[in-house]
């Protein structure tokens, strides 16, 4: 079964001699809601606010969810590690909320503390502690109680956090395995449905609901809208930002069948689009209150873009940008490096800026959110060139490891297998050694092998983590004394 087949609706008739009944559920689910204010004139903490409370005012069994990546990465957050999301959550009257990677960016100590200021559940089944333990203040389940019927609900997390966040010392299992065996636990233990609330990237939903242990997926990670059924299990993602807000209708029966009395669902889907609510009043007030004091912070001028700057995702996980150049170019000119290398998953503004728009502060902390530092390492040839490797080694599937580079020029050709798509390296004007020792700059999360540079973990540092200056800092710098200019200059081509 495939995702076109995954992605198709079907109606199933139940047929039955005796009806009890019908109990019902309903599911207002979010997911990667990392922005306050939402984008634009959609979206956000205050409009979502509206949509649960609306909807708990029809009255019923109401559960709000959020399949996570919410405490970062955003502007506020490069501040307060994300406390003020889960106290907007708190106000919003979420019940629970996935682990997401991006929970894991300021390390498991500060997410253990936003974990403790939750009013609502944390849930995710394949984190662990190094004592084999959940995640510290992690529930492993809720159970719901929907009439003369029990919902239980659990927690994934992406594997790839390993890789994607700085999870520390915690470790993550097969999502699809634990899925296998939690679902079967919470069946044992009397949930009649079984959800499954995941910070899972596509390839993973798949699998969980080819697997078919639970019900119901609640997703994220993506950013896309997907609506599925197909008889036997049902998945919803809302987007990204709650612009769009997934409504999901259970409704759950006991029916006498020829084999007893056995529990029988179907689901019904509503999608909300937020344009047009109304922010909750109290809700936007407390948003207004964190925007004024990052305005004083933030809304200064630093200059004019001579050219387009191109953010979106889909650009910087898969091309050349010129905010790209500029973030790169900034880090190798402040620290001297002879090359840089910064991943495209750290550039999060998805947007577009036209020649001649004034840049703020405030535009560049919302393009570099993570508070990462530059780093100064000692590396070979052999290094960069794998580094090269890794960067478009998911250059198809949109992965944030793709590489910003400066000092350098390469190319690569994506319909090579991954590890020989690179060719053509010129460092200096020179062509790549992979003897030689070059100077790189990149950002702490890769020196510290994160998005796949294991390649740099490890390596002899000239200016670490804890003496380096933060990435953005440098590029607002350089910038606003021209030291950097964004630019599209040629320096990596796609040959395929």
């Amino acid at each position: 079964m495939r995702l076109a087949a995954l992605l198709a609706a079907a109606l199933l008739a139940s047929v039955s001699t005796t009806a009890f009944a019908k109990d019902r559920l309903t599911i207002v689910h979010v997911n990667d809601l990392d922005r306050m204010e939402g984008t634009g004139d959609t979206g956000g903490v205050a409009r979502l606010a509206t949509v649960i409370s609306d909807i708990r005012a029809q009255g019923g069994t109401v559960l709000a969810t959020s399949a996570g990546d919410s405490i970062s990465p955003s502007l506020l957050s490069s501040f307060d590690e994300g406390a003020h999301m889960i106290a907007l959550m708190n106000m919003v009257g979420l019940d629970a909320m996935a682990l997401g990677n991006h929970e894991f960016d300021f390390g498991p100590d500060v997410l253990r503390t936003r974990i403790s200021e939750a009013n609502f559940t944390m849930l995710s089944n394949n984190a662990y502690e190094p004592d084999g333990t959940l995640v510290d203040g992690v529930a492993d389940n809720m159970m719901v109680e929907v009439g003369d019927h029990t919902v239980g609900l659990f927690g994934l997390t992406t594997d790839g956090t390993a890789v994607k966040s700085s999870p520390g010392d915690v470790t993550f299992k097969d999502p699809v395995e634990v899925a296998a065996a939690t679902a079967a636990a919470l069946r044992e233990a009397g949930a009649d449905v079984v959800i499954a609330l995941a910070h899972t990237d596509r390839p993973e939903d798949i699998q969980l609901l080819e697997a078919g242990d639970i019900d119901l997926l609640l997703s994220g990670d993506d950013h896309d809208l997907v609506i599925s059924y197909n008889g036997r299990v049902a998945m919803v993602e809302s987007s990204s930002q709650a612009s769009l807000v997934t409504v999901v209708t259970l409704d759950i029966e006991t029916v006498e069948g020829r084999r007893g009395p056995q529990v029988e669902w179907s689901p019904a889907f509503e999608v909300i689009n937020t344009v047009a609510v109304e922010p909750d009043p109290v809700v936007a007030a407390e948003v207004a209150k964190y925007e004024a004091f990052l305005s004083a912070e933030l809304d200064i001028e630093i200059g004019e873009t001579p050219v387009l700057l191109d953010t979106r995702r889909t650009t910087v996980r898969a091309a050349e940008s010129a905010f790209g150049n500029l973030t790169v170019d900034a880090m190798r000119l402040e620290t001297g490096a002879d090359v840089a290398i910064t991943n495209g998953g750290g550039i999060r503004g998805d947007t577009t800026y036209e020649p001649g728009t004034v840049i703020t502060r405030r535009d560049i902390l919302t393009e570099l959110p993570f508070g990462n530092k530059t780093v100064l390492l000692e590396v070979s040839g052999a290094d960069i060139l794998a580094a090269l490797e890794n960067g478009v080694s998911a250059v198809e599937d949109g992965g944030g490891r793709f590489p910003h580079v400066s000092g350098m020029t390469f190319a690569f050709d994506s319909s090579k297998p991954a590890g020989s798509r690179v060719s053509g390296v010129m460092i200096g004007g020179a062509p790549l050694d992979e003897g030689v020792t070059y100077l790189l700059a990149t950002n702490d999360f890769m020196g510290n092998g994160g998005d796949g540079y294991a390649m740099f973990a490890g390596k002899p540092s000239v200016i670490e983590a804890n003496a380096a200056e933060l990435m953005a800092a440098q590029v607002i710098r350089a910038f606003e004394t021209g030291g950097a200019v964004p630019t599209l200059d040629g320096r990596i081509t796609q040959i395929n």
